[in-house]
């Protein structure tokens, strides 16, 4: 393909040419899997010259990958790296911190806001609390999957299918005597996590050190994000954090809002105020594009 195929036809506004792709990535996004082709195509109504460049471009420039199959497309790199930053980087950073202080406050322990960044968990930010006996894990840093209660809760609500494959890639290091390294015993873990939607570390990833952690959503997706209270089991025993439940949630909810209200402002005026299923004219196919032989499944 030459290079000049990746740009947008002559005549074709950039805003145009940038909302479609925008809402082809939204889509991307939002799936729980990665998508073909004509099922984009479907989605958007737009003809398959047309996704195509779209798709060619996003791959082109690292925001979006190709199965090994190359017909099936998912988020890439360089935008869920551009995720992270949002998260951390939100005008709403200052509000996310005092919801996660309240928390912290009552009870006298650590309490972190998380989010999963391929196999690992990102603490996107991070209220200490004031006791000398605290675990330094500033934001940005990364604990796994398998072993922490953000991790665990995040692989619960997976479709069944899914998580198995998952499991079954990780790499289930044992980090203490504690931490489960069967992929059988953490599948039926899983379950569990997911009736009751609480992440739990017993000990297994710092010896003497647990979590429990309750899922945040952003209206779009189940959930994005975790709220998760951390301590010393010297002080702070399991039980009396599984007592906190109601809080996390309470302080999760609130979250919730501010990831709204971040997504509600992103949102362009162009998409504002359309009718579920309306195609904004900005979003509308190219009229001068024809099929051609350079666009596949």
């Amino acid at each position: 393909m030459d290079t000049n195929d990746l740009l947008p036809s002559k005549g074709t506004e950039p805003s145009s040419a940038a909302l479609r792709a925008f809402a082809i990535l939204e889509t991307l996004v939002n799936a729980d899997q990665s998508l073909a082709m004509s099922e984009i195509v479907e989605a958007h109504g737009l003809p398959k010259p047309t996704v195509f460049r779209v798709l060619a471009t996003l791959e082109a420039a690292g925001l979006i990958t190709r199965e090994p199959s190359g017909k099936r497309y998912s988020i890439g790199p360089r935008l869920a790296k551009l995720g992270l930053a949002i998260m951390t980087n939100q005008s709403s950073r200052r509000e996310r911190r005092a919801i996660l202080q309240r928390v912290a406050d009552e009870t006298g322990e650590t309490c972190n806001l998380t989010m999963v960044d391929g196999i690992d968990v990102v603490y996107l930010d991070r209220v200490e609390s004031r006791w000398p006996l605290r675990i330094d894990l500033s934001p940005g840093s990364r604990v796994p999957l398998h072993c922490t209660a953000s991790g665990k809760l995040f692989l619960s609500q997976l479709a069944p299918a899914k998580r198995r494959a998952i499991v079954q890639a990780l790499s289930l290091t044992r980090y203490t005597d504690r931490t489960i390294t069967d992929a059988n015993a953490l599948e039926a873990e899983l379950a569990a996590t997911r009736d009751t939607g609480v992440g739990v570390d017993n000990e297994e990833y710092l010896a003497g050190l647990i979590c429990v952690a309750v899922p945040v959503t952003d209206g779009s997706k189940p959930h994005v994000a975790t709220v998760a209270l951390q301590a010393p089991t010297a002080r702070f025993p399991l039980e009396h954090a599984m007592d906190c439940v109601p809080l996390l949630r309470k302080a999760a909810a609130a979250m919730s809002k501010t990831m709204r209200a971040d997504a509600e402002a992103s949102l362009t005026p162009q998409l504002l105020g359309r009718k579920s299923g309306e195609v904004p004219p900005a979003l509308a196919p190219d009229k001068e594009l024809e099929p051609s032989a350079s666009w596949r499944e």
